[in-house]
């Protein structure tokens, strides 16, 4: 399983061309394997729906669940170790968004699919960019 950063995730169920051909690959090397989708990126959607920086041509609801529904999505759910884990990333920065989706790709021992700088020049999370 590799985990997917809120980003990717959007870009990939919305056929964004941000996302590049090489996360495409991966995507469909892991589609079978598992997709994993905190429960903190569900979140993440809905804030930035209402902060309107996402927009839909649904309601952010109906975006989700259909999201979620795509092969090999799996949601992770936020348990106790990742939480306390993700107070204690060393030298990582303070967005509680990635804290939390960083220590859930650390917690299940997956990959962590972003294109996000910080997250990846973090050494103590294994990323694919």
């Amino acid at each position: 399983m590799i985990v997917l950063d809120t980003h990717i995730w959007v870009w990939w169920v919305d056929g964004n061309e941000r996302l590049t051909e090489k996360h495409r690959v991966y995507i469909e090397e892991y589609q079978f394997q598992g997709l994993g989708v905190s429960i903190v990126s569900c979140w993440e959607v809905a804030k930035l729906v209402e902060k309107n920086r996402l927009v839909f041509s649904c309601s952010v609801n109906e975006w989700l669940e259909a999201a979620l529904a795509y092969p090999g999505v799996q949601l992770l759910n936020l348990t106790l170790p990742i939480v306390v884990d993700s107070t204690q990333l060393g030298g990582f920065h303070s967005d509680p968004f990635d804290q939390i989706i960083v220590a859930t790709a650390r917690n299940s021992g997956c990959p962590l699919l972003t294109v996000d700088a910080k997250i990846i020049s973090y050494s103590g999370v294994e990323t694919l960019s």
